[in-house]
């Protein structure tokens, strides 16, 4: 029973990154600006519900790599490695509350995306710490990168807020998908 239900999680994560990696290079080639709709949290995020902790980390963890290694979007440095820890989180942190400590989905959702944006900054700080010379100075201060990257985002974040619970409602009650 448990090979079953692994093996039928690993193919949602695939499925997740797969969706992680297409809809953020549509945005990218038809210009519709992925700082602003964030198209990658969504399959992250939505991940968080549906997979255990590792695997959700782990869906987080790749999928800003692996857009940058087939899109070249977001650049590897720094972008795509702040962004590595960021979605590591979210998708860890979404599992951890959801699926572990039964929290609300909103609840869930805003607690998710503080951590991982707290963990971006973190990552901005080290990375300003060993890189300084080599970035750009909105990546030298971590407090308002993240503030940009929330005020750019707010719309992003608001569909994340609306379509993720309603995706995860109905993936829920419409399929076989369970939580244990």
């Amino acid at each position: 029973m448990y090979r079953r239900n692994y093996g039928k999680r690993v193919v949602i994560a695939g499925f997740l990154l797969a969706i992680g990696v297409i809809v953020p290079y549509l945005f990218h080639t038809s210009t519709i600006p992925g700082t602003v709709f964030l198209p990658m949290h969504i399959p992250v995020l939505l991940g968080g519900f549906l997979l255990p902790p590792h695997l959700a980390f782990m869906l987080g963890a790749l999928t800003p790599i692996l857009n940058s290694l087939v899109s070249g979007m977001p650049p590897i440095f720094p972008m795509a490695l702040i962004m590595t820890v960021e979605l590591g989180f979210y998708g860890l942190i979404t599992s951890l509350l959801y699926r572990k400590l039964k929290a609300p989905s909103i609840l869930t959702l805003l607690i998710s995306m503080l951590v991982g944006r707290i963990m971006a900054g973190v990552m901005v700080f080290l990375l300003a710490i060993f890189f300084s010379g080599d970035l750009a100075p909105a990546f030298l201060d971590p407090i308002a990168f993240i503030s940009a990257g929330v005020v750019t985002g707010l719309p992003g974040i608001i569909i994340q807020l609306i379509l993720i619970p309603i995706l995860v409602y109905s993936i829920m009650r419409y399929t076989t998908i369970d939580l244990d």
